[in-house]
């Protein structure tokens, strides 16, 4: 059974790149004093609790591979933002660590994107919040 093309203004991929887009256009401007990349954003973001994870670790929380995140892990340590060490027990794994200037720059981030999305989803009913979770989270596991 061949199934029919979604229009676009249906089609809940293309919804979410132009949400995707319109929040980082937003999360840009908020955030310009830090002088970071939309990437360079994310990894902070998900640093901000101030666990330290491992490349591979980081790399499946932001959504990227640990290859392609090398570049902005170099960027944000040369900027001060975060260190590499040794995972203590496994010294194979390089262990991101927020420095005191990371945390100040990943808590910025954090209340950021807080604020965003309570502008964003305040609103709507708590239900509705947890089946836009379900779907990205579905979102994120297809495989390519």
């Amino acid at each position: 059974m061949k199934s029919e093309p979604v229009p676009c203004e249906w089609s809940a991929l293309l919804a979410l790149q132009r949400a995707t887009h319109a929040t980082l256009q937003v999360l840009a401007a908020e955030l310009v004093d830090l002088d970071l990349t939309p990437s360079e954003i994310n990894a902070l973001a998900n640093l901000a609790d101030g666990r330290g994870r491992t490349v591979s670790e980081l790399g499946a929380a932001v959504g990227t591979r640990p290859t392609t995140l090398t570049s902005v892990l170099d960027r944000l340590e040369r900027r001060g933002h975060i260190t590499r060490g040794a995972r203590p027990g496994d010294r194979r794994a390089v262990l991101i660590e927020l420095t005191s200037s990371g945390h100040v720059a990943a808590t910025t981030i954090r209340q950021a994107v807080t604020g965003l999305e309570h502008r964003a989803l305040g609103n709507l009913p708590a239900d509705t919040v947890a089946a836009l979770r379900t779907a990205l989270q579905a979102l994120t596991e297809v495989s390519s």
